[in-house]
């Protein structure tokens, strides 16, 4: 693990996309996550078993030895116990090319998760840009070189997605609207790579699918492989993808279409309604 308190500044920042080869990447261990306030279907699904906090901490663990087997550095930010979902860093920031954005969190409990993101910068020496519009979540915010696809959704705003806009003057921003009871866009949608991409048509409006259609050759999930997170994978670089077990048919098409899949049990995290790219803010790609 990365001692986050060193005083040393580490490279540059750089993503360009969602699976060039996976160099550095930001994450919070599950040790207080549970589901205190029902936010989406997934949660709804399993409050009453909640999280049962040994078994996400053993899955988790698995995953980032799944990461830094590949060579990724992992660097682990410390976990805050009145912070309960935490471990979902794709939410608090993203990259896009050589810029760090800083999310504005749509739900007062998880401010804090960002400001815990900005001090690990400020010590590190990273530049970034606070989005000061509210909201704006880093799991509605996917980048695919020139093309940014941006989830309209109740976590990211119109207003937000403009400001984003103005610093991006050389990318096509693309918002999407989502169904009211989509979380994020990533919970639908990803992109892979030699054009590939991930999609729950039926979670966002027609006109977007239809743009997405003519720039992707589209592997379509139904509703229940939905509901287990199956878009919800994380390309590492190479053609690899870390992805559920429980996808089985969506894991034989990726095969299929040529991806290497691993895969690594993430049930006990699934429960709060986030997955691998959930659990994950690169910030180096490359």
């Amino acid at each position: 693990m990365r001692n986050t308190t060193a005083m040393e500044p580490i490279s540059n920042v750089y993503c360009k996309n969602e699976y060039d080869s996976l160099h550095k990447v930001i994450t919070v261990p599950p040790k207080h996550m549970k589901i205190k306030e029902i936010i989406n279907e997934t949660q709804l699904h399993y409050a009453d078993d909640n999280i049962d906090i040994q078994k996400a901490m053993t899955q988790h663990h698995d995953f980032i030895n799944a990461l830094k087997k590949t060579g990724s550095e992992v660097i682990q930010l410390k976990a805050d116990s009145n912070l309960n979902e935490q471990v979902f860093t794709r939410d608090i920031g993203f990259v896009i090319e050589d810029q760090f954005f800083v999310s504005q969190m749509q739900r007062e409990i998880r401010e804090k998760e960002s400001v815990v993101l900005q001090n690990w910068l400020r010590v590190e020496g990273i530049p970034f840009i606070p989005i000061k519009t509210a909201s704006i979540e880093g799991g509605d915010v996917i980048v695919d070189g020139k093309d940014i696809w941006v989830g309209q959704s109740k976590r990211t705003s119109k207003a937000a997605i403009s400001e984003l806009t103005s610093h991006l003057p050389n990318n096509e921003v693309h918002a999407v609207p989502l169904r009211d009871d989509i979380l994020h866009l990533d919970c639908i949608f990803n992109v892979l790579e030699d054009g590939y991409a991930l999609i729950y048509k039926d979670g966002m409006d027609s006109q977007s699918y239809q743009t997405m259609k003519q720039k992707y050759t589209l592997i379509e999930v139904t509703e229940e492989e939905q509901f287990h997170m199956a878009p919800n994978v994380l390309s590492i670089g190479n053609g690899k993808i870390i992805s559920l077990p429980e996808n089985n048919r969506v894991n034989k098409e990726l095969a299929r279409a040529g991806f290497d899949i691993m895969e690594v049990d993430f049930s006990e995290i699934i429960k709060s309604g986030g997955s691998f790219r959930c659990c994950t803010l690169p910030i180096f790609r490359g």
